[in-house]
């Protein structure tokens, strides 16, 4: 067994824990266990890990007694229920813990008192909280520190008491050694010790009369403090609601003032002709527009985020500019209304052998795989379905601090896994220079591209540009094999979101799935511009686990490694970020050995939850809301768009036969246009070189095929280093003429 470590108390100054040796019973003797002692309570555990779970028993210091038996032991009982025979490993532990649990067990009588006591004194706890602040997050620093300040007030009280107890009863045992008249040695050394102990007392007391004084001022002052903090809270709580009442009347009065200028207009065009008559018409559709924003009362107390709220709301100030900047039709027109059905899956029969026997080991990439083992979307719309949760990164782009904003990109990073819970089918593999657009930017203010930029591996660039602040592009290489049992799907590549807001700019990875959807692997998100650094942990599950499925945990660490946030929860449901308030390391783990970091948080906040199917979704591959509409077919795209596929397309509608077919000759159209450009670049190559350069080592390991991307140039990435294809432009200009003259014919 190894040495019991001295028990260190944490800084937050109601916790002290460490290892102790308690009586368990005359076969085992003393135990070593785990005791914590917070906020008036001894509790202990076998191990440190149980601390998350199982506590062993608990007594409330508040009604115990604390006896010391002789040099290491000591005995706390709350009155027979429950006694804790204790003993520390030296005299000097057993001291520093007899000294916590007598300040503990002070603290928590005080409170039991002032918990009975019905006066009308205000404390920090019952501080109102202010509206539209969610708590306040000034309001809960104050509260906080007045916590704070006040139990420092309480221990320097409590050790007063102590000192003037200890010290009294020191100076009696010196004055009865003293009284014993040694002569020789002896007496020399008690001598000399009762000199040096009236010094002590000296500076004791006077110490002792300074915290008096301390104390008389900081009770006679702080009910004051209070009490003016709490008058100024109030005041501004009355003076928001007047602010808002105030808002509301000027929004009234507005009104009516255009409803009375509107009856105006309204008679004189009854006596005018010409013209004047659609001046009135226009002036209709703007009471109509503010009768609409009226029905929005955040419009008033919200603080808007100027880039969100353009395409939706306006002040009553800006809006006849921006009518007039932007054609009303156009801010008028109705979303497009996007459809929630696609046709329920067949149910075909497959000899699987025939197919499986010739797959086991390769790549799924470079086998002729027949549609039943699809679902009816792309590679290509699989990578857009990402965004399904993008109002995380709407959120982040809005943070002040780049460590909560670090949270709701970390949880982006895990949400784009939720769309796999119940998936089981693969998505069509893209052929070569296969393009997806998914244009959400009236509704979602985002404008999405991706392109298969590589065949062999399969590549696929995808970049996203928001009106909210935000930037988002990955190249994924996906390696896919079939396991015999199973398929392993292994992404590669890194994933970039870039927030105007600060500059900050973020990469990860994706991590390894299965289509028995167990995720597993850790992902780094880093901030490349301030160093902060979330770690992610994908815990692997198995049946005989006691652990959460798909759970998912992280830290997000400033540069300096220090830990601000904690996020927790599992990557098929939701996550929830806690303010990390204070960190230590604990104690020997009982199993391993190892030291685990525990953190002190503040409530925990869900920052993400995943949205529930839609009705039926068993019978459509279990798409999402999202994933229903992104083979929908649009007009504009184009020619290349996923959505033209035909053999996709034919197997959505249940045509599956025809879809293999269709599949086969695609595939075969593609081989074709390979072939032909590994001739155009050999013939290159030829007509450039003279035979003697041909045996340069570095020409023959040229690349054989001389494809290139449309609509994404390859270079080397700033900051990861690795060779990359970054969207060059142009794209969304082209779709503006409907001029697609560059593009290849795929389909």
């Amino acid at each position: 067994m190894s040495e019991p470590k001295t028990p260190t108390p944490t800084p937050a100054g109601d916790t002290y824990k460490g290892w102790v040796f308690k009586w368990t019973n005359y076969i085992k003797g003393y135990q070593r266990r785990w005791f914590v002692l917070s906020n008036g309570l001894l509790s202990y555990y076998r191990t440190q890990a149980e601390m998350g779970h199982t506590c062993r028993g608990t007594i409330n210091l508040a009604t115990a007694t604390i006896t010391v038996d002789d040099a290491c032991n000591f005995v706390i009982s709350n009155g027979g229920a429950q006694t804790y025979h204790l003993k520390a490993s030296c005299e000097v532990e057993r001291q520093r813990w007899i000294t916590a649990l007598e300040l503990a067990k002070a603290k928590a009588a005080r409170m039991q008192a002032e918990s009975d006591d019905s006066g009308d004194d205000f404390s920090p706890s019952s501080a109102p909280v202010v509206p539209g602040q969610g708590g306040g997050s000034q309001n809960s620093e104050v509260q906080s520190a007045l916590r704070t300040l006040g139990s420092k007030v309480e221990d320097l009280s409590t050790c007063n008491d102590l000192i003037s107890k200890h010290g009294s009863a020191l100076q009696r045992s010196l004055s009865e050694l003293d009284s014993l008249r040694l002569t020789g040695e002896a007496g020399d050394k008690i001598r000399q010790v009762t000199e040096r102990a009236t010094l002590f007392r000296i500076t004791s007391n006077a110490m002792i009369n300074a915290c008096r004084d301390f104390l008389t001022l900081a009770q006679a002052h702080s009910k004051r403090w209070q009490k003016a903090l709490q008058a100024e809270r109030e005041q501004r709580v009355r003076l928001e609601e007047t602010l808002e009442q105030l808002a509301k009347q000027h929004n009234h009065l507005e009104r009516a003032f255009r409803g009375a200028a509107q009856a105006n207009a309204t008679a004189d065009n009854k006596s005018a002709a010409g013209p004047g008559k659609g001046e009135a018409s226009d002036e209709d559709d703007d009471n109509e527009f503010f009768d609409a924003m009226e029905e929005a009362p955040e419009f008033i107390t919200v603080p808007a985020d100027p880039q969100f709220h353009k395409s939706k709301f306006y002040t009553l100030n800006e809006e006849p500019l921006v009518m007039n900047q932007e054609s009303p039709s156009q801010e008028l027109v109705p979303l497009k209304k996007r459809r929630t059905r696609i046709p329920d899956k067949p149910n075909y029969s497959l000899n699987l052998w025939s197919i499986m026997k010739n797959c086991i080991g390769k790549e799924l990439s470079k086998i002729p795989m027949p549609v039943n083992f699809n679902e009816p979307i792309s590679m290509l719309q699989r990578l857009s379905e990402d965004l399904e949760y993008h109002e995380l990164l709407d959120k982040a782009a809005k943070c002040q601090s780049s460590l909560e904003q670090m949270c709701y990109v970390a949880a982006f990073s895990v949400s784009s896994y939720s769309t796999t819970v119940y998936r089981t089918g693969k998505p069509f593999n893209p052929l070569l220079g296969e393009t997806y657009e998914l244009d959400r930017r009236r509704e979602s203010g985002y404008r999405s591209l991706c392109e298969q930029v590589s065949h062999h591996p399969p590549a696929a660039a995808h970049h996203v540009i928001s009106d909210r602040g935000w930037t988002l592009r990955q190249e994924i290489t996906v390696a896919s094999k079939f396991r015999g049992k199973y398929l392993s799907i292994m992404p590669l590549g890194t994933i970039h979101a870039i927030f105007e807001k600060g500059n900050n700019h973020y990469t990860w990875k994706k991590v390894t799935t299965t289509v028995h959807n167990i995720i597993s692997g850790e992902i780094d998100v880093v901030n490349h511009t301030t160093g902060d650094r979330c770690h992610l942990k994908f815990a692997p599950y198995s049946y005989f686990s006691r652990d959460v499925a798909r759970k998912v945990t992280g830290v997000v660490m400033d540069k300096d490694g220090k830990a601000h946030y904690v996020l927790s929860g599992t990557w098929d449901e939701k996550m929830e970020f806690s303010r990390v308030m204070q960190s230590s390391r604990g104690g020997e783990n009982g199993t391993e050995g190892k030291q685990k970091t525990v953190y002190q948080t503040l409530k925990a906040r869900e920052v993400w939850r995943r949205n529930p199917l839609p009705e039926g979704a068993e019978t459509m591959y279990y798409f999402t809301a999202l994933a229903l509409t992104l083979n929908e077919p649009e007009d504009g795209v184009a020619p290349t768009d996923s959505r033209r596929r035909p053999d996709q397309r034919l197997m959505e509608d249940g045509r599956w036969d025809e879809a293999n077919a269709e599949k086969q000759r695609l595939e075969e159209k593609q081989r074709i246009a390979r072939r032909e450009r590994e001739r155009e670049a050999a013939s290159q190559r030829t007509s450039t070189v003279d035979e003697d350069s041909l045996t340069d080592p570095s020409l023959k390991s040229a690349p054989h095929d001389n494809y290139q991307a449309l609509w994404f140039e390859r270079c080397e990435d700033r900051i990861t280093g690795e060779p990359v294809h970054i969207y060059k432009g142009g794209y969304w200009e082209a779709k503006e003429r409907g001029s697609w003259d560059g593009c290849p014919d795929i389909f």
